[in-house]
């Protein structure tokens, strides 16, 4: 064998190996690639996969706070709150927890605020067999004046109508609140929006 077959054979050795390397690793046959060729970071195993319920949508509970129509009118807006049972409570607990808390900045620049006074606490909410009882702090009575009881307690009116269907009876610090204010505004209960009709 002279040097030139000796050379031809090595180069053909060599050659070999490549083919048989490069077939091994699926690159002469890039349409089949096996699951091991695949890094970890790029698997997905079950665990990695979102489970989504098809059946659980999303709740909401209604909070209303003031706002402007397209007239420039004062109107009551609604708000969707996303609501969670498991943690949240009851849907009125929770739109009137929300509605005592104000609206988010989010809410707050698109133009809608609450007459409800910054110190208002939730002292409790109640819903039993027959009724709904609503009880805030003292704070809700102060300051603002006529209007603004006026427009402060019907956010709490339809807050509470639109998120229970049990009549719903407002206290104040325990009391049941057939007179609120300095200025004496008078509630019909259980509340509805005919209750400060007088």
């Amino acid at each position: 064998m002279d040097g030139k077959q000796k050379l031809f054979l090595v180069i053909l050795g060599m050659v070999l190996v490549v083919a048989a390397v490069l077939y091994g690793l699926n690159v002469m046959n890039p349409g089949e690639i096996s699951p091991e060729d695949v890094t970890v970071s790029e698997r997905t195993t079950e665990e990695d996969v979102p489970k989504t319920d098809v059946n659980s949508e999303k709740e909401y509970v209604n909070v209303f706070f003031i706002g402007q129509n397209e007239n420039r009118e004062e109107v009551y807006k609604a708000v969707k709150r996303e609501y969670d049972p498991e943690i949240d409570g009851t849907k009125l607990k929770f739109a009137i927890e929300s509605l005592v808390a104000g609206p988010k900045p989010s809410e707050r620049d698109k133009g809608v605020y609450t007459e409800i006074p910054a110190g208002t606490e939730v002292i409790a909410v109640r819903e039993l067999s027959d009724k709904a009882i609503i009880d805030l702090s003292m704070d809700f009575e102060t300051g603002g004046g006529t209007d603004s009881l006026y427009k402060r307690l019907y956010q709490v009116i339809k807050t509470a109508n639109r998120n229970t269907s049990l009549p719903v009876y407002l206290y104040i610090s325990g009391q049941r609140a057939d007179v609120i204010g300095g200025e004496g505004i008078m509630i019909t209960q259980p509340l509805n929006d005919r209750s400060l009709d007088g």
